[in-house]
């Protein structure tokens, strides 16, 4: 019998496949996950999506296929509207879809970007942690894994360029800036009205990176490399930080165990 379940397909350690994981865990969703191989992953995505998406997350879903996080939750909402993550008054949803929108934009890029580039300068540390994305047989190659993890971000990305760095750096500040503005505009726990929304969890999963939480796909213990850690330092004292970090424990519980397939 075939499997009718929604699947996403996902990286592992992306943030933007942590805002979709989130969404469907937040909702009780029974789905499965498919990992491919970062990169090889271009490929998958533009197959699945007939050339609208080259990248992941995809969600299929009662043969749709969807790409992007953003609108991953509006399909799920559509079609799942319990444990809704869409504001039901119209102004608080307008301003949940901007914040949305503004940590999309303004936050998801370069939390990736920050991180990657201070990977790169550190190249024994990058290889650990991207054997984590690759199948078991191929993690045994870890210095070419390594090799491959910083050559892929290089090009993907540009996470080799110190001067993209720092504008990455610099707009990570300003995403702190807005999320302690809009934290304290609302009281300090929600970002839009009384409860969680998708303003919340779009903020924190894409702050995960940067603020390491519990719950979150890496570990907390997970070692970091040295630049990014004294960067990281900087941010601790912010409120934001420690939103992420309580948004992460009181709200990002797996609504059941979920097994991803094997690595392709």
């Amino acid at each position: 019998m075939s499997d009718t379940r929604p699947r996403l397909w996902q990286i592992d350690i992306s943030h933007f496949s942590e805002k979709a994981r989130w969404a469907l865990d937040h909702k009780g969703i029974d789905h499965n996950r498919r990992s491919p191989l970062p990169g090889v992953h271009i490929a998958v995505a533009l197959w699945l999506t007939r050339g609208a998406s080259k990248t992941f997350p995809v969600l299929e879903l009662e043969g749709r296929t969807i790409g992007d996080s953003t609108a991953v939750i509006a399909a799920l909402e559509e079609r799942f509207p319990d444990h809704p993550l869409y504001p039901e008054d119209p102004e608080q949803q307008r301003r949940a879809l901007e914040l949305e929108d503004f940590f999309d934009e303004e936050l998801g890029p370069y939390a990736r970007l920050a991180v990657f580039h201070d990977l790169i300068g550190e190249p024994e540390l990058f290889a650990e942690i991207a054997v984590q994305s690759v199948p078991a047989p191929m993690g045994r190659a870890k210095g070419l894994v390594g090799a491959y993890a910083r050559g892929y971000t290089s090009l993907r990305f540009g996470a080799d360029n110190d001067e993209a760095a720092a504008r990455a750096r610099a707009k990570i500040v300003a995403a702190m800036d807005r999320l302690d503005a809009e934290l304290e505009a609302n009281g300090g726990e929600f970002l839009i009205g009384d409860r969680f929304s998708v303003a919340d969890l779009t903020a924190a999963s894409l702050f995960f990176p940067v603020v390491a939480p519990e719950n979150a796909p890496v570990p907390a213990d997970q070692p970091t490399p040295a630049a990014f850690e004294e960067f990281r330092e900087g941010l601790r004292h912010r409120p934001g930080y420690a939103w992420v970090e309580e948004t992460f424990r009181r709200h990002r519980k797996p609504a059941r165990p979920v097994a991803a397939a094997a690595s392709l």
